[in-house]
């Protein structure tokens, strides 16, 4: 595995810009039908305050963060954002949410970049932050993964994260689904 030479870090409230080139670029990514619950077509109509709202709330707070992967060009190669769910919400899956805990979305590494590293440095990035709240603490970090995303799927095992075993359809395809995994705070395990 190469060295990974990149910095790894939040966005900022003013990279809205950045921040839906790369959405964008991973949507057109072949694996993105098995990825990620948002077309193209989708995020390219959403208008720029959209964005500036996505940028403003991952970059600061307690309820989502986003990190990319900077090269020394300034180009964003990688991303990856911790959401914050908290016990008695609705999950984006329409879920009840049981416990307060971190759900990592958006994971995104530019096709040159995968393999070197990066994707490991994005994931202990986000789980730094995560584990590092403490109003809440999260006892737990979870993820979907498409049953057809075997890639992904693989990473974020060796990464880890363990099947839970719960199941749910993918929204507008209730014939494909979506298996939850997870990673317990290392302090609890």
């Amino acid at each position: 595995m190469n060295e990974v030479q990149h910095v790894i870090r939040p966005v900022r409230v003013d990279e809205w810009a950045k921040v839906k080139e790369l959405r964008i670029a991973g949507l057109k990514d072949p694996a993105a039908p098995v990825a990620f619950l948002e077309t193209v077509e989708q995020a390219e109509g959403h208008p720029d305050e959209f964005w500036q709202g996505r940028a403003a709330g991952a970059s600061h707070g307690r309820a989502a963060r986003q990190s990319v992967a900077e090269a020394h060009d300034g180009r964003w190669v990688g991303t990856v954002s911790v959401l914050v769910e908290e016990a008695g919400t609705i999950d984006f899956f329409d879920q009840a949410v049981e416990r307060t805990q971190g759900h990592l979305a958006g994971v995104f590494v530019r096709p040159e970049q995968r393999g070197t590293g990066l994707t490991e440095a994005l994931f202990a990035a986000a789980l730094e932050w995560a584990w590092a709240l403490r109003e809440p603490v999260l006892e737990r970090v979870r993820l979907f993964v498409h049953e057809d995303n075997a890639r992904a799927g693989a990473f974020y095992r060796r990464y880890g994260f363990e099947a839970t075993g719960t199941v749910v359809p993918v929204p507008g395809n209730p014939a494909a689904k979506e298996l939850e995994h997870a990673l317990r705070r290392p302090d609890t395990a």
